[in-house]
């Protein structure tokens, strides 16, 4: 299904998020499943954070020169007997895919996980059109049963319990009987793969995203613990790829740098499963693979971040890291957020994609933790580019009204110092002796989202300026 906008909607989506039992219950295991993992597997490897900026200038160099490596890709995956499609917009890719599909008579697709597709709506468009598309990661399988979109870019169903699963299998899977046991999760996974082995043999054209794309020998790399996206890339006539311009790299010596860190990052792992260099269709004297293969390029606003303050978002590998150690995405799951890309990293790319117009409250839903800039395997100043988001939704006048007064007085008096002095120093003094009774206030005007679910620390009742100033009276 194409993702529904609803990120204007962020402060809805996340009240209904925090009122939902099962799926608070659902998030707690993401920092149990992830964070622990990932701390740990980056414990053992003593060169992480000297890989980690080796990743990052990588991807500098890369989007430096972005426009000689794409251009090379090209003539790779030419010389390999592929083709490469450019496509500005989402609905040019997603007619780019259709194209293909109906010149081949495609009647049914499998799909390896992509977040791509879900950004330009593919499955929707093919369904629109006559083509029947099937999502062969298990979790992806399961939020296309519930037409759902994903929760989180490398664990799309991580907000559903195993109960909620098995109600999805027993509804969908109405030809097999229905008093079988699916109370293991090993039933519900043996189930969906004797669903999906006819899916695989039945299809005629295999989609997968990318998780790099390498200039030097016109590949393209996918990473799994399934082993569904090769099936995907091998088993049906034609193999198309949907990739974003950013997922470049120069050689086969960077992606070995770049998955030493991305399995890491992501779900704790040394190494996926399976990582899947396809390259071309098949050869003379192959035993398997496509008799086409096609690589749609798509840029939809990626170009426009090359040059401006934005552009470092550009190196995000999709690791979702960021997701697993942000407390706002504990607390509301990736859903609230709206679009396709839930977390810190969906904070700044969805404005950078949809506009700051539709995703304003994006760049807002942070703590400024620093979190998710700390464990970024490639360096992405997350909580700057948040700022800079914000900053423009504050020019363009698109903030709450409420927020722009009282950054106007507070601006007043700054532009004061001596007024603003005194006026901290009436404030601090004031809520020291309203709170001096248990050193916490439970109600202050102005602030009753914080009030209303926390006490508020009574200040000591003297500014740091004015401690400062009398330390320094004292001072040799």
């Amino acid at each position: 299904m194409s993702v529904q906008l609803t990120s204007p909607q962020f402060k809805g989506n996340a009240r209904r998020a925090l009122a939902d039992p099962q799926l608070q219950k659902a998030l707690g295991n993401v920092g149990q499943n992830f964070v622990e993992k990932r701390r740990q597997v980056a414990a053992k490897l003593p060169e992480f954070d000297a890989l980690c900026d080796a990743a990052r200038d990588l991807k500098d160099h890369t989007l430096a020169h972005l426009d000689l490596y794409l251009e090379a890709y090209e003539r790779r995956v030419t010389e390999q007997g592929g083709k490469v499609h450019w496509a500005v917009t989402s609905a040019e890719a997603c007619h780019v895919v259709l194209d293909i599909c109906k010149r081949v008579g495609a009647k049914n697709v499998t799909k390896g996980k992509s977040m791509i597709s879900e950004e330009i709506g593919l499955n929707d468009f093919l369904a629109a059109n006559g083509i029947s598309p099937v999502e062969t990661d298990l979790g992806e399988y399961i939020i296309q049963l519930r037409h759902e979109p994903p929760s989180h870019i490398i664990a799309p169903a991580v907000h559903l319990n195993k109960e909620q699963i098995e109600a999805d299998f027993r509804r969908a899977h109405q030809s097999l009987p229905p008093g079988r046991n699916l109370e293991a999760p090993t039933a519900l996974l043996a189930e969906a793969r004797s669903v999906l082995r006819e899916k695989f043999l039945a299809a005629d054209v295999g989609i997968t995203g990318a998780n790099f794309l390498i200039a030097e020998t016109g590949s393209s790399v996918i990473v799994t613990n399934e082993g569904n996206g090769d099936l995907t890339q091998t088993l049906p006539k034609v193999h198309i790829v949907l990739a974003s311009i950013e997922k470049i790299v120069p050689t086969l010596e960077d992606v070995s740098t770049l998955l030493r860190l991305l399995a890491r990052s992501a779900t704790g792992q040394e190494m996926t499963a399976y990582t899947s260099f396809s390259t071309g269709p098949r050869r003379s004297g192959d035993p398997d693979g496509p008799g086409e293969y096609h690589v749609v390029i798509l840029d939809n606003g990626r170009s426009a971040m090359l040059g401006g303050q934005f552009r470092e978002m550009l190196r995000c590998i999709r690791c979702g890291a960021c997701m697993n150690h942000c407390p706002v995405y504990h607390a509301v799951g990736g859903h609230a957020y709206g679009w396709v890309y839930p977390g810190p990293m969906g904070a700044v790319l969805t404005p950078a994609l949809v506009g700051i117009d539709k995703a304003g409250h994006l760049p807002n839903a942070s703590t400024f933790c620093g979190r998710c800039e700390e464990i970024c395997p490639v360096r992405i100043p997350l909580p700057k580019l948040m700022r800079h988001w914000r900053e423009r939704e504050f020019e363009r006048h698109l903030a709450p009204a409420a927020a722009r007064w009282g950054l106007g007085i507070w601006a007043y008096f700054v532009r004061r110092p001596r007024l603003y002095r005194l006026v901290t120093r009436i404030a601090m003094r004031t809520l020291s002796l309203l709170g001096s009774r248990r050193g916490r206030l439970k109600w202050l005007p102005l602030a009753r989202g914080w009030t209303r679910h926390r006490d508020f620390p009574a200040p000591e009742g003297h500014t740091f300026q004015s401690r400062w100033k009398r330390r320094a009276r004292y001072m040799p």
